[in-house]
């Protein structure tokens, strides 16, 4: 089954801790795991940044709730216990402990009011609402919002590019290699893109710094999809060239036959449409600066291991 939400882990959890003793969050996770009958693949899934997997996060925050709520106290360092009300608690059955359950616990709504108290802003107040879904973590949460906003920058850079010269186009792909470690430097880049003139190769690129191998490249500013045929010419331009690697670039996209008929041949090609390129120059700085950068930060177990 898929890893539940927060909340319905929340009594899964606390009860992993009726037996009275202390356990660490890494303890319970096999046990929840059971519970919950993930595959093993589940239980690995990572959440968007890939630091840590959902189920750990979803565990965690649990944890937090209930912490928060006065139902397990932290003993020592990464290690929780049950409390009294803990107890008493599991001892009269709920089905179910989420968020609306906690209300009842005068320190669960010291814990939420704080979290929407508003703040100062710029000299005004800012007001932090409570997310509208409560499914999710606050990392969860936050992963969502900054992938909507990469994705609406993603179609805008798309629509950019569209518009541009087909130089200025030629020129960014250069550039976009240089970045990701192709080539050498954007000179000598630039002297192998757009300058062959054969017939379904745009250009060369060296795969490292040492030119211990060369890449051909195709870049079109395609409207249409890219279908098969497009890509077996260039195939057969590689074949021309006894070259066995090669990168068709278009600012549209793929057919299914293309996408098909390059995972089945034995040279590689990558194919990379208008989505992708799009966030290749969000990863690579082409075309975009920095506008907010938040950095999360957890606790650093080992600076307390020696206390």
């Amino acid at each position: 089954m898929p890893v539940p939400d927060f909340q319905s882990m929340m009594l899964p959890v606390l009860q992993q801790f009726s037996d009275g003793k202390e356990h660490s969050l890494h303890e319970i996770l096999d046990n929840l795991a059971k519970v919950f009958s993930l595959s093993e693949l589940e239980a690995n899934e990572l959440i968007a940044s890939g630091k840590q997997t959902v189920f750990y996060n979803r565990v965690g925050w649990a944890r937090t709730y209930l912490t928060k709520s006065g139902l397990l106290e932290m003993i020592r360092r990464s290690h929780y216990k049950i409390t009294d009300r803990g107890k008493g608690v599991l001892k009269s059955n709920p089905t179910r402990i989420d968020m609306k359950y906690l209300e009842q616990f005068p320190e669960y709504i010291e814990f939420r009011d704080k979290e929407n108290t508003p703040r100062k802003s710029n000299g005004k107040d800012s007001q932090v609402s409570a997310p509208k879904d409560t499914s999710k973590t606050p990392e969860e949460i936050l992963e969502d919002a900054y992938q909507e906003i990469r994705d609406d920058l993603a179609q805008e850079l798309i629509a950019l590019v569209k518009s541009c010269h087909p130089a200025f186009f030629e020129r960014l792909v250069v550039e976009l290699l240089v970045n990701m470690g192709y080539g050498g430097s954007r000179r000598e880049a630039a002297r192998a893109v757009g300058q062959t003139g054969d017939e379904g190769i745009d250009g060369i690129i060296d795969e490292d710094r040492l030119g211990l191998d060369a890449i051909y490249i195709q870049a079109k500013r395609w409207e249409s999809s890219v279908g098969r045929p497009e890509i077996q010419k260039f195939v057969g331009a590689l074949m021309g060239k006894r070259a066995r690697k090669g990168i068709f670039i278009t600012i549209s996209s793929f057919s299914s036959e293309a996408v098909n008929y390059v995972a089945n041949i034995d040279f590689k090609v990558v194919l990379i449409d208008g989505k992708r390129l799009a966030e290749l120059m969000i990863d690579y700085d082409i075309g975009v600066t920095g506008s907010i950068n938040y950095q999360l930060k957890r606790v650093d177990s080992d600076y307390f291991s020696n206390e």
